[in-house]
């Protein structure tokens, strides 16, 4: 049965969510801000109480871990942006985005922007799918809207995986005797 390719990424945007739920249901608030190394990019508190990213314009060698939270915002950026640019919307500015503020909160802004993304993708037809795709190639993108579903499949599957991992590593820590943790077995 031949499907269209629509439907062929909308199946794959559904199971990387299926994935990422898995985690998101078992997070707990102590998961979000827990730093996992020294050398660690979190989200903090400005001078306005805005949760804003740790952030470099050029990638740090080596390249600081990231907490949770600041996955979930790198997320709701990169997302955010995506969403944005299909609906024709000016796309957000980095600096716009901010942090919830809470675990919870992060989780229900993430469940927030797969259904406008669901939206997104339920909508497109052929004929989008291979326009041009300015995000997230910039000037004269070569890249199609199909290329950006793609795009937002393999981030988000490679951020629900880097979610996972710290999950699960904060789990096995806090098992090992460390403070803070439920012990749980991945």
């Amino acid at each position: 049965m031949e499907s269209s390719r629509r439907e062929l990424l909308r199946r794959q945007f559904d199971l990387t969510w299926a994935l990422f739920e898995y985690h998101l249901e078992r997070l707990v608030e102590e998961d979000f801000l827990w730093e996992p190394a020294a050398h660690c990019w979190t989200v903090r508190r400005d001078s306005g109480g805005r949760w804003v990213p740790d952030w470099a314009e050029t990638e740090p060698d080596p390249v600081p871990v990231p907490t949770i939270a600041w996955l979930s915002w790198h997320i709701g950026w990169w997302w955010g942006t995506a969403a944005d640019h299909a609906a024709g919307r000016t796309p957000r500015e980095r600096t716009e985005v901010v942090w919830p503020g809470s675990g919870r909160a992060a989780v229900e802004w993430l469940r927030g922007l797969r259904a406008e993304w669901s939206a997104v993708l339920d909508r497109l037809t052929d004929a989008e799918l291979d326009a041009a795709a300015p995000f997230p190639w910039q000037g004269g993108p070569a890249r199609t809207v199909a290329d950006t579903a793609a795009w937002v499949n393999a981030e988000l599957m490679k951020n629900a995986a880097e979610i996972g991992q710290l999950r699960l590593l904060r789990a096995a820590s806090a098992g090992a005797g460390a403070p803070g943790g439920t012990g749980e077995r991945g």
